[in-house]
């Protein structure tokens, strides 16, 4: 590969992330400054990684899904009246610009209209998805609404490419209908395949063989394919870990993603004064998902954090582009003008993301005036009683720790957890455990107010998730004591320094731990050869 793409490309992300934008958006930009010098004849195997990014980014959504989050009325009718809406608001605005004289939109009918509004309907995955990990707020109720109707609108985007292709899937699509039956021997090599190189190459096969290859082979998108192979394995233990494993793949082959947006070629003035109108859309984007997602029960908070998340426009209306400018649908100019359209709706929406907080403050009282009662179940202020004892984060180190407080202060104990199903089980095992998810803002908005406790500890396995309950407990006026559970020498000074009263770190404490049992094993082992040496002696006395 040419040396000058990787180092414009890093250049290009360093100074976009010291102004603090997303590094996404340097990539955008080494895109155009690439095209500018000319450095494009490793296109195709850009293009490449490119779909390997987005391949492996909808397999780790597949990999960190519920199903069951499609079927609900706020992400399946959400997105579908989105949709129908974004077309007949977008429309009418797109033939105004048209009077107005601009070119590129006068000359259009009301079919190509609304394609571009269809188009320009999708949200980001990409950019979406990486704003909700950066903030640690995938597992968030909002974040999980968001990412289920950006699905929906990837299915929408299928729907699309399918039927615009023109070509019927093959009659062994429907075999596909027996993967489920394939789970027990999937998930039995998923068990034997390790925690190292072998389970990062068994989660390749899965998305780009299994997922991808075989999906294309009867007719069907390849990336929904590692969408539904990831969901399938969702349901497995070490889904998570999987997920882990291919995050710097998946990260780095984004990069070409983004790199080949910017590749598509330079604008003209012209397009680039419409794809700045374009991005005018973006803020009526918003104002539709608040409204229809508070239709649906939800707090007006959940629904704009949801609804700034999902405000730009997605990679998915560049594919429909390029497809209908393939076609002829679409003037060849449209591919440009939306991908410009898209990298302007990613510097619009990475400040808005950073400042949804504030702008929901201010207009906090209008906003609450749409919420329709009763509140969606999950999204009512959470109940915790009043606990000496509050844990965050009850996998094996906050249940060992409940056990054993529960010894001497039983009743007074109180788990936090964010995945139901394990809340679930340390219900059935009389462990007074509730749902919610510390690292979510949300949690500490709805959390009632526990005027008797006492200390507070912190088993996140994530050291930012920590972090942020220590930030939430502060502005809480929180009095009482604060441990943690660390991995790393740096992450525990970062938690003292931030007002953490204890840190416990988990391999230090273990090998130390273990050493306590080897020595007393040894010793044990010792007193007891030597009872059996001095046994003989005895004996030996006593007779004579």
């Amino acid at each position: 590969m040419e040396p000058g793409i990787l180092i414009i490309t890093l250049i290009c992300g360093m100074l976009v992330s010291r102004i603090g934008l997303p590094p996404l958006i340097g990539y955008l930009v080494a895109g155009f400054v690439l095209f500018v010098f000319g450095i494009d004849k490793e296109l195709p195997l850009l293009q490449e990684l490119a779909s390997l990014g987005v391949t492996l980014l909808l397999f780790a959504i597949g990999l960190k899904l519920d199903i069951r989050s499609l079927f609900k009325a706020e992400v399946w009718a959400g997105s579908s009246v989105h949709l129908v809406l974004s077309i007949v608001v977008f429309v009418p605005i797109l033939k105004l610009f048209g009077l107005l004289g601009l070119s590129q939109l006068t000359s259009l009918n009301l079919e190509q209209l609304t394609l571009i509004a269809f188009a320009l309907s999708f949200s980001s995955t990409v950019f979406a998805v990486k704003v909700l990990e950066d903030k640690g707020d995938v597992q968030s109720l909002y974040g999980r609404v968001a990412i289920g109707i950006l699905i929906m609108q990837d299915i929408f985007a299928v729907l699309f490419l399918t039927i615009s292709k023109g070509d019927v899937p093959s009659v062994w699509a429907f075999a596909l209908l027996l993967l489920p039956l394939a789970k027990p021997l999937i998930y039995k090599a998923f068990d034997r395949v390790g925690h190292g190189e072998l389970l990062v190459l068994f989660g390749l096969v899965m998305a780009l063989v299994v997922g991808a290859w075989l999906f294309e082979s009867v007719g069907l998108k390849p990336d929904l394919g590692a969408l539904i192979i990831g969901i399938l394995l969702a349901g497995h233990k070490k889904s998570s870990e999987l997920a882990k494993s291919l995050f710097y793949f998946k990260e780095l082959f984004l990069v070409a993603f983004f790199l080949t947006i910017g590749l598509n070629g330079l604008p003209t003035v012209s397009d680039i004064v419409l794809a700045a109108l374009l991005v005018l859309l973006v803020p009526l984007k918003i104002l539709l998902f608040v409204y229809i997602l508070t239709r649906f029960k939800l707090r007006s908070r959940t629904s704009m954090l949801g609804s700034f998340n999902l405000g730009n426009f997605s990679e998915f209306g560049l594919i429909v582009a390029a497809v209908a400018t393939y076609k002829g649908w679409l003037p060849p100019e449209w591919l440009v003008i939306i991908a410009v359209a898209l990298s302007f709706s990613f510097l619009l929406a990475a400040p808005l993301n950073a400042t949804v907080g504030n702008i929901y403050q201010r207009f906090q009282q209008r906003l609450i005036k749409l919420e329709k009662r009763p509140l969606h179940p999950e999204d009512r202020p959470i109940a915790i009683g009043n606990p000496r004892f509050l844990i965050l984060g009850m996998g094996r180190i906050g249940s060992g720790a409940y056990d054993e407080l529960r010894e001497q202060f039983d009743g007074e104990i109180l788990g936090i957890e964010h995945k139901q199903d394990i809340v679930d089980l340390h219900k059935a095992k009389g462990r007074n455990v509730v749902q919610g998810d510390a690292s979510d803002t949300d949690f500490w908005e709805k959390l009632d107010r526990a005027p008797n406790l006492e200390l507070v500890l912190l088993a996140m396995p994530h050291h930012a998730g920590n972090m942020f309950a220590v930030e939430q407990l502060k502005k809480l006026d929180y009095q009482g004591k604060i441990s943690a559970i660390v991995q790393y020498s740096d992450d525990a000074a970062a938690l003292r320094e931030s007002g953490v009263h204890s840190v416990y770190n988990l391999y230090e404490a273990a090998g130390a731990g273990f050493v306590d049992h080897v020595i007393y094993e040894l010793l044990q082992d010792s007193e007891k050869n030597a009872a059996q040496v001095a046994e003989p002696k005895i004996n030996a006395e006593s007779n004579s």
